[in-house]
């Protein structure tokens, strides 16, 4: 089972799904009362400081909102006070914990802000568009740096850059209800590209297909 948590899109999980692989997106934003099936994904409610997968896991992707760690949101900081910070460092938490838990190979993302500072310096950074080549070029061309910490394995991918043509198109996305979601959807370049390097290694020690 590959399993993604605070996962709305389940983007991540596509190319997993793609290749017959049992995937589960996990989070809050989904229904409480039924859960569905879509392209082979499984998007189930559950909170991460208490969802615990029903069988064993072979890969634990993690993407823990970011509205109150991101730097982008760094002017709002004082008048948020400490308690949104701990909720949101509470449930980064409890992502890398479930993931480590897992003992399979898993990663945790998040924009540059305050996780790390308050956890550690990320291994690995990157903008949609070096992965925009994994696309054939076709969409993911803009720059939003993004961090990643990762373990148990995982393979962090080669790039394949296209140029940002589309800039800093994030800050275009206007005011509105969406506009969170937007802005933390996975790139679908970069989403390919994880599942090149890692699907291989899974199938190499006999964690394939769930």
């Amino acid at each position: 089972m590959i399993v993604s948590l605070c996962d709305k899109s389940g983007v991540m999980l596509r190319p997993w799904a793609e290749a017959g692989h049992e995937c589960v997106a996990v989070d809050i934003q989904h229904s409480i009362r039924r859960t569905r099936t879509e392209g082979g994904i499984t998007f189930a409610w559950g909170d991460v400081r208490s969802w615990v997968p029903p069988r064993p896991v072979s890969m634990v992707f993690a993407f823990p909102p970011c509205t109150d760690l991101a730097v982008s949101g760094a002017r709002d900081f004082v008048a948020k006070g400490g308690y949104r910070l701990a909720d949101a460092l509470t449930i980064a938490e409890a992502c890398h914990h479930a993931a480590v838990w897992s003992g399979a190979p898993w990663m945790v993302e998040n924009p540059v802000g305050r996780l790390s500072s308050c956890w550690r310096k990320p291994d690995a950074t990157f903008h949609p568009c070096d992965y925009a080549g994994y696309r054939g070029g076709e969409g993911d061309t803009y720059t939003k740096r993004t961090c990643i910490w990762h373990g148990g394995g995982f393979v962090m991918p080669p790039v394949d850059p296209r140029d940002p043509v589309e800039g800093s198109r994030m800050h275009l996305i206007p005011p509105g209800d969406g506009r969170a979601d937007a802005r933390s959807l996975t790139p679908a370049g970069f989403a390919r590209a994880v599942f090149e390097s890692n699907e291989p290694v899974l199938r190499a020690v006999g964690e394939g297909v769930a």
